[in-house]
């Protein structure tokens, strides 16, 4: 077969025989070179196309990892919230454990007890077997267990102060029941505790308690605080007011005009609780004050000082 060419700008007509090996061997090439670039047109648009999805993934990742930059700055700025809030609590707490410390010493030398009692300087001691196996290092501390160490302070600091008060507490109270001072804001001492002559029939008897002279109608006031027991007349007494202070102590005030307190009343150191009188076995105005320890009569002027 053959093929003819014609050309325009020599005006001539060329002819081909196909089946020449030459025209074979030139439609070949350029056959081949056709399909090469074809082919590397299809490779440089698939690379293209390729490339724009890599920079579509490459953009998203960024925007991603934009979004967790931010995350991570907000978390932190939350956390140094946090912290600062906990530094400034802690702050509060050691300065209430300051103010504790503080006051548990005052307490301690007001109330005249053995500092090693209740030291606030230290801790108190503690102790237990060893325990067996291996055991594990101490890390750093922080601020939370900061703050569970000064909680568990706080409380005991509490406790030892509690202890205080009910150390203090016992004592004051111990204080104001114990019988002290005189029954009588006004007289003086006329008769005392032991044996005497009776001073109506002039026979030796003992006197159970001391008897203060004054005016009639002088106020007679409790030598501690306790619980009215007795408030009105009794055999020889006149009008008597008995006091319970517990611990064993009982008072009495005998002869009154007139009695200011009635059965299961308290009352407290130095509480008008009559008026001097001379009812009963008395020759004249004045209180007969005696002091039981236990049941049994005691000499008052242990208890009155002077």
């Amino acid at each position: 077969m053959n093929v003819i060419l014609l050309s325009k700008r020599y005006g001539k007509a060329r002819q081909f025989n196909l089946a020449n090996p030459l025209a074979l061997s030139l439609i070949a090439v350029l056959t081949l070179g056709l399909l090469g670039s074809a082919f590397a047109l299809g490779l440089q648009l698939g690379r293209g196309a390729h490339l724009r999805t890599a920079l579509g993934e490459t953009t998203r990742f960024g925007n991603l990892l934009a979004q967790q930059k931010q995350q991570i700055a907000d978390l932190k700025q939350q956390l140094q919230l946090r912290v600062d809030a906990m530094a400034m609590r802690l702050g509060e707490m050691q300065a209430h454990v300051i103010r504790l410390d503080a006051l548990g010493k005052r307490l301690t030398e007001m109330a005249d007890i053995d500092s090693r009692e209740f030291d606030f300087d230290r801790d108190p001691p503690s102790g237990g077997p060893e325990s067996e196996g291996e055991g594990v290092s101490a890390q750093i501390p922080d601020l939370t267990t900061m703050l569970q160490n000064l909680e568990q302070q706080v409380e005991l600091r509490d406790s030892q102060l509690s202890a205080l008060e009910n150390v203090i507490l016992a004592r004051q109270l111990k204080e104001e029941i114990h019988p002290e001072g005189r029954p009588v804001t006004e007289g003086f001492i006329s008769s005392y505790f032991g044996e005497r002559a009776d001073p109506f029939d002039g026979r030796e008897t003992f006197h159970k308690g001391v008897d203060f002279a004054g005016a009639e109608g002088s106020d007679v006031v409790a030598v501690a605080a306790g619980v009215v027991t007795w408030a009105g007349e009794r055999s020889g007494f006149g009008k008597l007011v008995e006091i319970n202070h517990g611990d064993g102590y009982v008072t009495r005030y005998a002869h009154n005009e007139r009695t200011l307190v009635s059965v299961g009343q308290t009352v407290t150191r130095g509480q008008r609780i009559a008026l001097m009188g001379s009812t009963g076995h008395s020759t004249g105005p004045h209180v007969h004050f005696e002091v039981l320890r236990n049941g049994r009569q005691v000499d008052p002027l242990s208890y009155i000082g002077h």
